[in-house]
């Protein structure tokens, strides 16, 4: 008898470690965000989405890039909640999402959005995304423009559209993501390790890195993480079909410092050509690519600012 009670206890401890959030729940993760955030995760087209949820008003949608997760938002959702509702999402596959087979496409994680929103009642949303969040951020617009307020694409050119081809082609990770299958062995059970290297110490502590580092595990979320960089091509494809007219305000934003400084001009130029009609660009001073981390505050005042409108 003893020992089915100490299986009992040890079967209940590995499903309360084990389970994901239900709506409602505190998320240990959300710690210092306030007492007005909750976690929660909701199944929706055809897989789970993990949230952090906080504020009243109208709702923002906080999309992550690679290699972070929701909680890359962290520093600019409290004072974000004073104004709207705000709801940062771990995408399909990364951090409390359930990772899938395929559906890692710019259009189809889109999709997971909308189902959350609806399934939220959040109404018409604004979308911010960052990295390969900002794709997810203008698929949403495509596909939604009546319950879309606006998008901000923070620091990322898009798939498809002018000059993504000329401002990526230098960029070694992208190759070596998106070889089938590589990436995950070679990374596995080494994600501190290579997201130490990705992620720069002046801006990114050892706990920031493993905190990240906890989302892309196991393999299966790091599989998903890479398949994101494998849907490039789709995400083209997409972005270069879709050349009707585009009502939804659009932001583009870049760092100073990024990579990705002098393309703001041709990004809204691509746009423009691919039927958008309302197209803005701003500069961050004194950011690279990571601008949440880097100007949280001037972040923050960028999407009340436009949002708002």
């Amino acid at each position: 008898m003893h020992k089915h009670k100490v299986l009992l206890v040890v079967v209940a401890l590995v499903l309360t470690l084990t389970s994901g959030a239900t709506a409602g729940e505190r998320d240990p993760s959300a710690t210092g965000l306030g007492d007005g955030f909750t976690s929660g995760v909701a199944r929706v087209n055809g897989t789970s989405l993990h949230y952090v949820r906080g504020g009243r008003g109208p709702a923002l949608l906080l999309v992550h890039g690679h290699p972070q997760d929701w909680s890359e938002y962290r520093a600019v959702m409290p004072a974000l909640a004073r104004d709207f509702t705000v709801v940062a999402v771990d995408l399909r596959g990364i951090g409390g999402s359930e990772p899938t087979e395929g559906g890692y496409e710019a259009a189809n994680l889109a999709e997971d959005l909308r189902a959350l929103a609806a399934r939220l009642a959040l109404g018409p949303v604004y979308v911010v995304g960052h990295d390969i969040g900002g794709m997810v951020a203008y698929a949403y617009a495509r596909l939604n423009p009546a319950t879309t307020r606006g998008a901000m694409v923070l620091d990322v050119p898009l798939p498809g559209l002018p000059p993504w081809d000329e401002s990526t082609a230098r960029l070694w990770h992208l190759g070596f993501h998106q070889a089938p299958g590589l990436a995950e062995d070679l990374v596995d059970g080494r994600q501190e390790v290579y997201l130490r290297f990705v992620l720069d110490r002046e801006t990114f502590s050892d706990a920031e890195v493993a905190r990240y580092a906890r989302a892309y595990r196991p393999k299966a979320r790091l599989r998903a993480g890479f398949e994101l960089y494998r849907a490039f091509p789709a995400n083209a494809a997409f972005n270069s079909s879709r050349t009707g007219r585009l009502d939804v305000p659009l932001v583009w934003v870049s760092g100073d410092r990024s990579i990705f400084a002098d393309i703001g001009p041709r990004v809204a130029d691509g746009l423009r050509a691919a039927g958008c009609t309302d197209v803005r660009t701003e500069v961050v001073a004194g950011s690279d690519h990571y601008l949440l981390d880097h100007r949280p505050g001037a972040v923050t005042a960028l999407i009340r600012r436009y949002a708002s409108r």
